[in-house]
């Protein structure tokens, strides 16, 4: 049940009066404020004149929830949200979750509760607690990345960026292959990535290709290429993102194996230093910079009440380069 002033009122031993000045940025005392602040995040309590306060006057304030900020994706897409934003005279704000998922959750109150005109979401998951949240606390809400039926998305092509990755990895003649991925709790890269690589390996028909999942973090993905490496000699190891190419590419030389001569590297995100090391790494370019300028303008355009496609999907680019061999 949802608990309404009088309740926070009355948890925190405070007249709803109180609560009342508390949530309209009046004054209240430091002790007040922290015990009707941990109640409200305690039962993610969203003032139900929220809603009607915002038809009344809209902020020009928009919130980004971010899994991470030392992310080359999360970054430009940033960027490409605040450009887009600042040109039609709106302000982002930022939370950081550190990709822990209550925190996420929470920021969706918060923010609520800091009156932001919409909210854009860069989530790895979407769970029955962020339907909730974005339900309850009833402002637009955009997903980026990721999709749902339920809330309106923008996400990259990823099924067709693992199809043209695994199509050329074939052309160019590999057939003993493994594939380094994410968990599937993340459906764009766990899921969607991998299915599209998938589907150009099942055309061939005589491959052989071995999955594994690793995580974003190089330095997981490290370790995990180290234990393959051991285990098998594939001609091309097909990562999911370019860090975890990286991480193949990092142990790869301290083997002293040769890429591509001995060994083939691909990834996925085209993040600006793939183009900068030796060898320069062959990868699927996304187009952040890009689709956070569409996710600022389509929350411009949900707070306005206009209409905007459920779904949007931007495309991706092969970028061939010299980490991949013909065998």
């Amino acid at each position: 049940m949802n608990k309404t002033i009088s309740d926070i009122a009355q948890m925190a031993g405070v007249a709803k009066s109180t609560v009342s000045r508390f949530l309209n940025g009046g004054s209240v005392s430091e002790d007040t404020r922290q015990r009707i602040e941990r109640i409200i995040k305690q039962y993610n309590y969203v003032p139900n004149t929220f809603a009607q306060s915002l038809k009344a006057k809209k902020t020009s304030i928009i919130g980004t929830v971010v899994p991470r900020l030392d992310s080359f994706a999360t970054s430009q897409t940033l960027i490409g949200i605040d450009e887009e934003l600042r040109s039609n005279q709106y302000q982002m704000l930022i939370a950081n979750t550190s990709q822990d998922m209550q925190r996420e959750i929470d920021a969706i109150y918060d923010f609520a509760r800091q009156k932001v005109s919409g909210i854009i979401l860069l989530a790895a998951e979407v769970t029955d607690a962020h339907l909730k949240a974005a339900e309850d606390i009833g402002i637009p809400v955009l997903l980026v990345g990721q999709q749902h039926e339920q809330l309106h998305s923008l996400v990259h092509n990823d099924d067709q960026a693992g199809y043209e990755m695994g199509r050329y990895v074939v052309e160019q003649g590999h057939r003993e292959i493994v594939y380094m991925g994410v968990s599937e709790k993340d459906q764009a890269v766990g899921i969607h990535r991998r299915e599209g690589f998938q589907r150009a390996i099942t055309e061939c028909g005589e491959c052989e290709v071995k999955y594994y999942e690793t995580s974003f973090k190089m330095s997981e993905a490290i370790a995990t290429a180290e234990t393959i490496l051991k285990e098998s000699t594939p001609t091309i190891i097909v990562g999911a993102t370019d860090n975890i190419a990286l991480g193949v590419m990092k142990i790869a030389f301290s083997k002293k194996i040769q890429i591509p001569q001995e060994l083939s590297v691909t990834g996925f995100g085209g993040y600006d230093i793939t183009e900068m090391i030796h060898p320069t790494l062959t990868t699927v370019k996304y187009h952040y910079l890009q689709a956070g300028q569409v996710a600022a303008n389509h929350i411009i355009r949900l707070v306005k009440g206009e209409l905007v496609e459920k779904r949007t999907v931007l495309d991706t680019e092969l970028i061939l380069r010299e980490s991949v061999d013909k065998v």
